[in-house]
């Protein structure tokens, strides 16, 4: 409800119980402001209503509903391709700045629609001109706004990573942007190449968030538990720039990570969850057994899931 697609990144389609047609969600949203969502998917029909109306374009719905995932496909923002930690610098900006997503959104059309014409065996001058300086303006100012985020975001993150790590290592987030100076003449600097490879080689969807542990990179040198911790100090950043900048805390999905950190590094996650209690905000936790720090054992709700059912067990 918060995306419209589920964190794992697979497809409408598997989020359907076996045997069923589709799925229904809904909920209401208790915030700034009382909204209802209602979204219903099938193979032949998809809709979206929020507050009863249809909702006709992404960006207006974007925002209704803060989410911040915690989840072990987080470690591809780590050692994954550029494309997972570009995707999250988006999701920041999409969640913070009003018309980000539409900006992205028709950046995005002109890099395909300029890769098409590539593709021909004859290319169109005048249309791949067209689009090459639709593609400049657009892409200025992606990077202006990816340059503008990560000196505001990266503090949260390295505070985050040394309450999480015991102040082990250093943590520095470098945005290194595809285009170095001038948009205009680098694109025309690579068109020799673009020949070859048929495709857009400059721009913001080329460009990269590094990731440096003690001037090293996270992904070519740090150990797994390297790694986790700085995944989670990230999702732990965003969530606290997001409650900054909003003055309410996002609802925090935590799937199953706990397992995944030694106590010292679990007890690191505590003051991210005592500021979404000091801030009225939400936490869903799931996990195959009660491996949290007992400080959280108090002020829990528990759940099961067994067989598909969820059930409030008896206390004991």
């Amino acid at each position: 409800m918060a995306t419209l697609r589920s964190f794992r990144g697979v497809g409408g389609a598997q989020m359907i119980r076996h045997g069923a047609n589709g799925y229904f969600a809904g909920g209401k949203v208790i915030g700034q402001g009382d909204h209802e969502i209602k979204m219903f998917w099938s193979a032949r029909e998809r809709n979206l209503t929020l507050d009863g109306q249809p909702v006709k374009k992404l960006a207006d719905f974007l925002g209704t509903l803060r989410t911040v995932v915690f989840c072990t496909e987080d470690l591809q923002l780590i050692k994954g391709a550029a494309r997972a930690r570009r995707r999250f610098l988006d999701l920041l900006l999409a969640q913070t700045q009003p018309g980000y997503l539409s900006l992205l959104q028709r950046y995005m059309h002109s890099v395909r629609a300029r890769n098409a014409l590539l593709k021909q065996r004859t290319t169109d001058e005048a249309a791949l001109e067209s689009f090459s300086g639709e593609m400049i303006k657009l892409g200025n100012e992606l990077i202006r706004a990816r340059r503008e985020l990560v000196p505001k975001f990266s503090p949260l993150a390295r505070l985050a990573y040394r309450r999480i790590a015991n102040d082990a290592e250093e943590l520095r987030i470098e945005y290194q942007p595809s285009v170095r100076n001038d948009f205009a003449v680098e694109l025309a600097q690579s068109r020799a190449r673009e020949k070859s490879f048929r495709a857009t080689l400059v721009g913001p969807h080329r460009d990269e968030l590094q990731l440096l542990q003690n001037e090293k990179s996270a992904a070519q040198f740090g150990s797994e538990g390297q790694k986790r911790t700085l995944a989670i100090a990230l999702k732990m950043a965003q969530a606290e720039f997001l409650t900054g900048r909003h003055g309410a805390a996002p609802i925090l999905l935590i799937d199953d990570v706990m397992g995944e950190l030694d106590a010292k590094r679990r007890s690191g996650l505590l003051p991210l969850l005592d500021q979404a209690r000091r801030t009225s905000g939400q936490v869903f936790m799931t996990c195959t057994e009660e491996n949290w720090p007992a400080e959280l054992g108090r002020d829990l709700e528990r759940w099961e899931i067994k067989s598909g059912t969820l059930s409030k067990p008896a206390r004991g």
